[in-house]
């Protein structure tokens, strides 16, 4: 409003209005400038620079200025028209996470959500016997055979997929809301792993600090082993962390997700789909050990393998033993190798969602910048 002169480029970089600043809107038809934007963006096809050309607008302000312009212009020399040097990867890393750290601290709701939600989450599993505790249960006097502790696996299970739908609710639209964002500055020279990477690092914050939480809620309240495998007497500690691996591997794939879909409203009715799927694989259910096919599908799911190491230190083969003596889930055996091949997988698959991000992301850059 305060310029003498506004210049209005339509997509493509044609001229859509050039004059001053308070016959703009008028000129266009429309009462603010969101309605301009959002015409420019619903009629792309429209041809902007000929209605413009056409207006008595452009006689009063422009006809003059482009008669005199090209006896004006002189060609510079190819070596002084090169391109700016583009941000490095580190500066394109540090302005985008404090770009997505200021717009989520601004939003007061989100940060209220990110609490509330793993909170709840948490919380819910405590409904379930809180009087049982997540140890074995003592052999039957009369036929010697364990007792399975079902209030072990249920917690468990509730807690696996808490994280689960946690994780991916944080980033199933991160991408998809900021696709038109994205191909713009992609094609002003934005690294893509920069941008990726960017998200990887707030997003994970976040979900850690979320499984943290859900663990911590679900597991302290609850008798649990006085030494881990790995960690000694930090039981909670060592039993949190794979709930805390499984929502940065679930965010993840809510990436993916993010990366393939459209529209926004596709990334729901997806969502839901992956929390229910990971329900079914958790081993917790019914024993995937054992099933052809089944268990080695299972092993693409990163519920399986976290509820596997939390499921080791907490000696889910004797907390649910087998119908079968013998017959034991390898991925719960109570060792240190166990525990780390489950959380070795499973941040494993995090790696690889990254690596299918990077690649469809791809897909909606200019062809000259898939590289």
């Amino acid at each position: 409003a305060i310029c003498d002169k506004l210049l209005v480029m339509a997509p493509g970089g044609s001229v859509a209005y050039f004059g001053p600043p308070e016959e703009a809107l008028n000129f266009f038809g429309y009462d603010t400038w969101a309605d301009v934007f959002s015409a420019f963006e619903n009629y792309r096809d429209y041809d902007w620079a000929g209605r413009w050309k056409g207006s008595q607008h452009y006689q009063m302000y422009a006809a003059d200025i482009d008669a005199v312009a090209p006896q004006s212009v002189q060609v510079a020399p190819m070596q002084a028209m090169k391109p700016p040097k583009p941000q490095g990867w580190m500066s394109q890393f540090v302005t985008l996470v404090r770009r997505y750290v200021s717009v989520i601290a601004s939003d007061k709701g989100f940060l209220a959500l990110m609490v509330i939600l793993p909170a709840v989450l948490g919380a819910v599993s405590l409904l379930i016997d809180a009087d049982r505790g997540l140890l074995p249960n003592p052999p039957n006097p009369q036929t010697g055979r364990i007792i399975p502790n079902g209030t072990a696996t249920t917690v468990l299970l509730i807690l696996a997929v808490g994280a689960c739908f946690a994780g991916a609710a944080n980033s199933v639209r991160e991408l998809i809301k900021e696709r038109v964002i994205y191909e713009r500055e992609r094609a002003t020279g934005l690294s893509r792993s920069a941008y990726l990477m960017s998200k990887v690092f707030v997003l994970g914050m976040i979900t850690v600090l979320q499984g943290l939480l859900v663990g911590v809620i679900g597991f302290s309240s609850r008798e649990i082993p006085e030494e881990g495998l790995v960690l000694g007497s930090a039981t909670l500690v060592e039993l949190s962390i794979p709930i805390m691996a499984l929502g940065f591997t679930s965010m993840m794939f809510g990436l993916i997700i993010s990366s393939l879909v459209k529209t926004a409203e596709k990334t729901m009715p997806l969502l839901v789909m992956f929390a229910i799927i990971q329900v079914v694989f958790t081993g917790c259910l019914f024993a995937l050990h054992g099933s052809i096919g089944v268990n080695q599908f299972s092993f693409l799911m990163p519920s399986r393998w976290a509820v596997a190491a939390s499921g080791a230190t907490l000696d889910f083969n004797k907390i649910s033993p087998p119908e079968t003596a013998g017959d034991t889930d390898p991925l719960w055996e109570h060792t240190v190798g166990a525990w780390a091949m489950d959380m070795g997988a499973l941040l494993a698959l995090g790696v690889i969602c990254g690596f299918f991000v990077a690649r469809f992301l791809r897909r909606h850059e200019p062809e000259v910048m898939r590289k």
